[in-house]
């Protein structure tokens, strides 16, 4: 049992290290930005997952899906989730 001294030390230094690593303050999350492409969507499923889009114009607007957001010719991009804003909601 000569080396449960350093094996202990050992552990001991490592939790230290991970706890230490825990303790940073994270860096804030950036929505990813998707960009609508051509050819736009015709038709979208019925699946219901917000996203904030972006219109030409600068406006956001809410929409059921990126699919539903980049089938409106006026999007140019979207942000998952639902915008902010109560009143520009589709």
């Amino acid at each position: 049992m000569r080396f449960s001294l350093p094996i202990s030390v050992l552990t001991l230094a490592v939790v230290a290290a991970v706890a230490t690593g825990c303790a940073t303050p994270a860096e804030p999350v950036v929505p990813l930005v998707t960009s609508c492409e051509e050819p736009r969507p015709q038709v979208c499923t019925m699946i219901f997952a917000p996203v904030c889009a972006t219109g030409i114009s600068g406006e956001l607007s809410t929409h059921a899906s990126g699919c539903n957001a980049c089938a409106d010719d006026q999007v140019n991009s979207y942000v998952d989730g639902a915008c902010e804003e109560q009143g520009n909601s589709l």
